[in-house]
């Protein structure tokens, strides 16, 4: 019984973490920016850099710390054998949590060095798509975050 209990525990876990994926597409806003004016300056594209895009916040390790812990600390019979088995239970579970963590949250995305009107240089990391090359025209949106968008006015 106390082995299904635990195995629903660690499914949940495990999904829970592949939504944890931050959102680094230029399309997506969050609500506190709608109503939000931000400056725009218009660039072009001059360089571009795929990356791999890590999002992890330790959360994995943590959880899964937790869930080993409590796995581990079932194995065995005495005071002793529980303790030991919690210590290793802990971690295993926290290499694991860390392990699925890194694999549900990493992204890939790219960098783009951009040359504003006024020769200024900015680097801007983001998601996949939209995807723009070296010498597209863009509009850099300042913000948090910062975002390229491809220019209308081309």
């Amino acid at each position: 019984m106390m082995g299904k209990k635990l195995i629903a525990a660690a499914c949940v876990a495990i999904l829970g973490m592949y939504g944890c994926a931050s959102n680094i597409s230029p399309t997506s806003y969050s609500v506190g920016s709608v109503g939000q004016v931000n400056r725009t300056v218009a660039a072009k594209v001059i360089s571009v850099r795929p990356v791999d895009i890590a999002g992890t916040t330790g959360a994995g390790g943590t959880a899964g710390g937790a869930l080993g812990a409590t796995a581990g600390s079932g194995i065995g019979h005495g005071d002793r054998a529980n303790v030991a088995g919690a210590i290793a239970g802990a971690v295993v579970g926290a290499v694991a949590g860390a392990a699925i963590e890194q694999g549900a949250t990493h992204q890939s995305g790219f960098e783009y060095v951009v040359q504003t009107e006024n020769d200024n240089l900015m680097t801007i990391v983001q998601g996949a798509n939209p995807t723009f090359a070296v010498n597209d025209k863009v509009l850099v949106l300042y913000g948090s975050p910062a975002r390229i968008i491809p220019d209308p006015r081309k």
